[in-house]
């Protein structure tokens, strides 16, 4: 590959990503990282990626830090991705709650918001828009919250949402925003979007009910896998439901939660 990153360049950005996000790039994401970071060589005119390490690590320079944890995080996400669980809350969790009671859900590695707002459906849906529940949809990638702020997509992208729920609560874009949907405003209101590093202390967040921790635990190594896992579940009410991806299992990284059900855990 033209302007392959030279292998000591890649240490140095892998130790960067592995010490901020937690992330560990295999030696086989090295073309990926050059291909990924040679646009921002030609953003400073730059030929050598040194010279740009240089400028992410200068001591001012968080913002082309931040440019480089987003360039180099994984956001793949769709609506209503792996629908067992979407149809578990549906079943199991939301007829059993009392009247009146506040459920508060996390989207954990929401990326550009369809998980969030796939349970926003959802909660609107079973329990309806005026009850008590709000939803967090939370990211390290400051580029991806932009996206999920917008509740604006495109509509090669929607083809898990249910029919009805499409008729329900999403507005069919027209003139030149044809080929796109908006999510209805009054489900915007329910939900919130925040940059979180799941790899640092937790901000003030508050506790919830439900925690979706999806597809993401697969990007980083045992160590840092538990870590993440006993910090996020730390927010977690007593009885809470956390769920993770289909790919994935909390064996040896949890003890304060048992399986109900593959990839979805309740609270001790």
């Amino acid at each position: 590959m033209e302007n392959l990153i030279p292998e000591k360049d890649f240490k140095q950005i892998r130790d960067y990503i592995f010490s901020h996000a937690g992330i560990d790039l295999a030696p086989g994401k090295r073309a990926m990282v050059s291909s990924r970071l040679a646009k921002r060589l030609r953003h400073y005119k730059l030929e050598k990626y040194t010279d740009y390490f240089k400028i992410v690590m200068a001591a001012d320079n968080l913002l082309e830090r931040q440019v480089v944890i987003d360039l180099l995080t994984t956001n793949e996400t769709y609506f209503f991705r792996e629908m067992g669980h979407f149809n578990y809350l549906k079943e199991q969790f939301l007829p059993a709650l009392k009247a009146n009671q506040l459920v508060r859900v996390w989207s954990a590695a929401s990326s550009t918001g369809e998980e969030a707002y796939s349970l926003a459906m959802l909660l609107a849906d079973s329990i309806g828009m005026q009850n008590k529940w709000e939803i967090f949809g939370s990211d390290i990638c400051t580029e991806v919250i932009r996206t999920a702020r917008t509740a604006h997509y495109s509509t090669n992208r929607i083809q898990g949402i249910p029919p009805d729920y499409l008729k329900k609560y999403c507005l069919k874009g027209t003139g030149p925003y044809q080929r796109t949907l908006l999510i209805d405003p009054q489900l915007q209101k329910k939900v919130s979007f925040s940059q979180v590093n799941l790899n640092t202390s937790l901000p003030k967040i508050g506790e919830f009910d439900l925690i979706f921790l999806r597809n993401i635990l697969i990007y980083f190594n045992q160590e840092t896998k538990q870590q993440i896992v006993n910090r996020v579940i730390s927010t977690l009410k007593p009885g809470g439901l956390f769920f993770i991806g289909h790919s994935e299992t909390l064996k040896g990284l949890c003890d304060k939660v048992e399986q109900v059900k593959p990839t979805i855990y309740q609270k001790l």
